[in-house]
């Protein structure tokens, strides 16, 4: 072979391989770039599971406090009058007594006529405002959670102990909750 022959195999071996390092440094970049797009929408993937995370939980945080705002605001209408309720109970217990006292004496059958007409007035209004009795009945098994035991006395049965006797002041709810407990004597 010749020189130049020599020579033109030897560019055309450097041509070669500057052409081969030139398509590897090209697969490379192109490879780097593809790998920076995958990591750049794994990134972007990444961000938006945890804004949607965030959504979710922001959203179910929002409910849950329209929820309990909603059943707050009902329990607020339910028992706005509790205040109210409180203060005429007193005057409640002060009709019924002037009723027990009003049916002994005979002689004043008009003033108690009218005063029973006053009371039972005043328990239908209150009973539309949502004021219940507390149904006790004597004989009754006590407990502490519905009942306040004022005294304890010696049952005159056997039967009676643990048991309430007497109801010394009924107690009302106002709607499900409960304003004054009955008090009550149990036996012992």
């Amino acid at each position: 072979m010749s020189k130049k022959e020599k020579s033109n195999d030897i560019e055309k071996e450097q041509l070669d391989a500057v052409q081969s390092e030139a398509v590897d440094v090209e697969e490379q970049v192109v490879e780097e770039q593809v790998a920076e797009e995958q990591t750049i929408e794994e990134k972007l993937q990444s961000e938006l599971k945890q804004e949607k995370d965030k959504f979710l939980r922001l959203f179910a945080e929002f409910e849950n406090y329209k929820r309990r705002t909603s059943k707050e605001r009902i329990e607020l209408f339910l028992t706005a009058s509790e205040d109210v309720m409180k203060t005429l109970l007193p005057i409640l217990d002060d009709f019924e007594r002037a009723l027990s006292h009003i049916d002994d004496d005979k002689e004043a059958e008009a003033l108690r006529k009218g005063v029973l007409l006053i009371y039972n007035k005043l328990v239908s209004t209150l009973e539309q405002k949502g004021l219940k009795v507390i149904a006790v009945e004597k004989g009754e098994a006590f407990n502490a959670d519905n009942h306040e035991a004022i005294t304890q006395i010696p049952a005159p049965t056997a039967d009676l102990k643990g048991k309430i006797i007497d109801v010394v002041e009924k107690g009302y709810k106002l709607g499900d909750k409960v304003i004054r407990f009955p008090k009550v004597v149990i036996g012992q």
